[in-house]
């Protein structure tokens, strides 16, 4: 016997419990597929050939920045390079895409974390994406550090930090086991004198307040995995539309197949086929 469900896919979503352990779910159409419960079965993800924009619907032959068509990827503020860079945020200058848009989502608590993926990593994320950002990257340990009132600010934080420490995750590294625990509360206390002067500038830009150490706890998270894989290899819908396997486990937005992985975020407002046995 097998399930099977059939729509247009969305990221995964997640949640962290007391415990420190997650819980994820693939949005497909207009179900919410628990997961955990599927690690250690048979499950095939089938591509059926059609992509919508998730903005407008459309149809398109090819997805960008991660589930639109090329006119709504050239015109949303959420597809923007200063999306990607939050430093180089040009609202100010009054050529925003959607000035809107980027009140209601920049103009609002940042974060700048320290995580440790596959590794010591800095990061910025909006005060609501706490903990959903972590869990995306694959993180196993998130220390929020510094509270800035906007997203051109934690940028700019950003940039300072990773001057001494990496601003990305390896996600091949991410995919092969748990890195070493790292003691992220010292190393903060490192790093943040050797930004005081970048600190400094900041508040004379921004304001006094503009970026407030935290004194926060650390967050452990646990994924569910089974069993890493040595090798790595990716799936990908666009060149093998038949993706099958055992399911071993959930990492970042990664399943974790016993042939290779594939990144479902990667392939949002792809229709695809699932079943399981």
């Amino acid at each position: 016997m097998f399930t099977s469900e059939t729509g247009s896919l969305r990221k995964l979503t997640a949640q962290l419990d007391s415990q420190g352990d997650i819980q994820y779910q693939l949005p497909i159409g207009e179900q919410s597929i628990p997961l955990n419960e599927l690690i250690g079965k048979h499950i095939t993800l089938e591509h059926v050939g059609t992509i919508n924009c998730s903005n407008c619907g459309k149809k398109t032959k090819k997805s960008y920045s991660q589930g639109f068509c090329y006119p709504c990827m050239q015109k949303l503020a959420q597809c923007d390079m200063c999306i990607m860079k939050p430093e180089t945020c040009h609202h100010h200058l009054g050529t925003c895409r959607e000035p809107e848009w980027g009140t209601k989502n920049c103009f609002v608590p940042h974060y700048v974390y320290l995580a440790n993926s596959s590794g010591l990593k800095v990061g910025i994320t909006r005060h609501t994406q706490i903990p959903t950002r972590w869990i995306d990257q694959g993180a196993i340990q998130a220390l929020p550090i510094f509270k800035v009132a906007s997203r051109i600010q934690s940028g700019l934080v950003e940039v300072a930090l990773s001057e001494f420490v990496a601003d990305k995750t390896n996600w091949r590294a991410m995919l092969k086991g748990s890195p070493e625990k790292i003691d992220l509360t010292a190393r903060a206390k490192e790093l943040t004198p050797k930004i005081a002067q970048k600190l400094a500038d900041i508040a004379l830009q921004y304001g006094e307040d503009a970026v407030e150490p935290l004194e926060s706890e650390v967050v452990e998270l646990r994924y569910p995995v089974q069993e890493y894989l040595e090798k790595i290899s990716s799936f990908n819908f666009d060149k093998t539309p038949v993706v099958s396997g055992v399911l071993l486990g959930i990492k970042g937005q990664y399943l974790i197949f016993d042939k290779g992985v594939i990144n479902m975020r990667k392939f949002t407002s792809y229709h695809i086929n699932i079943k399981w046995t």
